[in-house]
């Protein structure tokens, strides 16, 4: 393996993709198992062994969601000033790896202290991995956005296999001779953990090959003062769990939190703002209005955990074209079945259409995210006019719907991930992901939420009943979807001047 390769030298690559790419690849693609095969088990989990209200359940989920999604724009920051990307990932990962294992011991007893560990890790490691692999790519390299697609398959390799087995084996429609039915939910929760630890040693025994990519901004700080700084973010980011663990608990802290974080980082982002350009100042506003709009868009397609959990559970049926498949695995786990198969061909698609000059900007591609959106939700709309006498409906149409969705989710997270690197100056770009991820967390906070609305409305109904509200819910998400994406494609002409030259 080539070692200490100049910046110039990784970005001059031959071919399509830097060989860099394929070890982030990998390491994204386990802690991705570790993360989906959590997620699907949350809501589930809550309200058959917590004894939670599906209300409430929704939201426990958009609550826990939102806060490990917030502190990526925390754990970006620390990135940034103090650890670098490569030691937060590495302090993220071992964070991680104790909360899975937490909750792979005891989930009913300790299941908030698990899900403390496993936020703050997250934020220390997702943005962080992200921005290294922008950083693999010139500003203006095309091949950029089908290097995110790439990787972006990676991430949803791994929540295939996460997001199916984890929900599967725990819910015992999977290797039910194998595990026995006492243990089903902490194995679950132990493979989690197993594949986390894989994560950490995929990148420390490849991150030679980064070059300078992540190492720590305090170069030319004195060594002991560097040493003091990383420690107290160690130590600090500790002291932060069980802050984490009792706001978690109690979703009316996440309220007041989501009333201040989202303000606090953009007053921030204006504050940071002063040290460049009103070039890149304007590039930075284009960002913040994708980062805005995307908020709506995980709103909507991150009810897959929470009311698309419950509506699997208790709606679909169990086969699709004859094959037996949990309900649930599928909901968790058929998106990324998807994008793996159309990630590669998509970005492909966007070279094709690049060589040619045809290729839309980014904020066209926003645009068609959401009309994919909306179509996907009115299938799951039109699932009710295929249900029986017990409100089951079918698996199979289901999934097609999902099948529309992920073509929307093409067109805006890895086009997103690669806008936010061009669009931000490198000495902001955790900053800027962090921001990215922190959409998400008001996504999955909003779609808490929604989830629970539409749970209220279905209390004490009927099966069949309870399919038919949560049928007519998605329908109105599917017009919310729809002028989201309208509007966006008829302002695109602004936004496109803020972008200057980037696409």
């Amino acid at each position: 393996m080539e070692i200490n390769q100049s910046i110039e030298e990784i970005q001059n690559f031959k071919g399509k993709y830097p060989k860099q790419l394929w070890y982030l690849f990998f390491s994204e693609m386990w802690e991705r198992f570790c993360f989906y095969g959590m997620r699907g088990m949350l809501v589930v989990f809550m309200v058959n062994h917590l004894a939670m209200d599906e209300k409430t359940a929704n939201l426990q989920y958009g609550a826990t969601q939102a806060w490990v999604y917030a502190f990526t724009f925390i754990g970006g920051l620390f990135a940034d000033k103090i650890l670098g990307l490569r030691k937060s990932l590495f302090w993220g990962g071992i964070l991680m790896i104790i909360g899975s294992v937490i909750l792979a011991v005891d989930p009913k007893n300790f299941f908030f202290v698990g899900l403390g560990f496993t936020i703050v890790g997250t934020g220390f490691f997702k943005p962080n991995i992200s921005s290294m692999v922008g950083q693999l790519y010139k500003n203006d390299d095309p091949r950029r956005d089908a290097g995110f697609s790439f990787f972006y398959m990676g991430v949803n390799l791994g929540a295939l296999i996460g997001g199916y087995i984890c929900i599967a084996v725990a819910e015992g429609s999977m290797w039910q001779s194998l595990v026995p039915e006492n243990l089903r939910w902490n194995v679950g929760f132990g493979f989690a953990a197993v594949v986390m630890i894989i994560s950490l040693l995929t990148f420390t025994q490849t991150q030679k090959s980064l070059g300078p990519i992540g190492l720590s901004p305090l170069m030319d700080v004195e060594k002991s003062m560097k040493k003091t700084l990383e420690i107290a973010t160690y130590v600090g980011s500790l002291i932060i769990v069980p802050i984490i663990i009792v706001m978690v608990a109690n979703t009316k802290y996440t309220d007041y939190f989501m009333m201040f974080i989202g303000p606090a980082s953009i007053l921030y982002l204006f504050y940071e703002m002063k040290n460049f350009s009103s070039a890149e100042n304007k590039k930075l506003l284009a960002a913040l209005v994708f980062i805005i709009f995307s908020i709506f868009f995980w709103a909507f397609f991150e009810q897959s955990g929470g009311s698309l959990s419950l509506f699997a559970a208790n709606n679909l049926n169990n086969e699709i074209l004859g094959i037996e498949l949990s309900p649930n695995g599928v909901n968790n786990s058929a998106n990324s079945l998807f994008v793996i198969g159309f990630a590669a061909l998509v970005g492909l698609v966007w070279l094709w259409m690049a060589k040619r000059k045809i290729e839309p900007n980014t904020v066209i591609k926003f645009g068609l995210a959401f009309i994919f959106l909306a179509g996907g939700f009115w299938i799951f709309y039109y699932t009710k006019f295929f249900a029986d006498l017990n409100g089951r409906t079918s698996l199979g149409i289901f999934t097609f719907g999902w099948f529309i969705i992920t073509f929307g989710e093409l067109c805006l997270s890895p086009i997103g991930m690669s806008a936010m690197t061009k669009l931000s100056p490198q000495k902001t770009q955790a900053v800027i992901m962090g921001m990215w991820f922190l959409a998400s967390a008001y996504g999955q906070y909003f779609a808490g939420l929604l989830g629970a609305n539409i749970a209220e409305a279905s209390e004490n109904a009927s099966n069949l009943d309870k399919l038919n509200v949560y049928a007519d819910g998605y329908y109105q998400l599917g017009i919310y979807a729809l002028v989201a994406g309208l509007v966006l494609i008829a302002i695109s002409p602004l936004i496109k001047k803020l972008m200057q030259e980037v696409r």
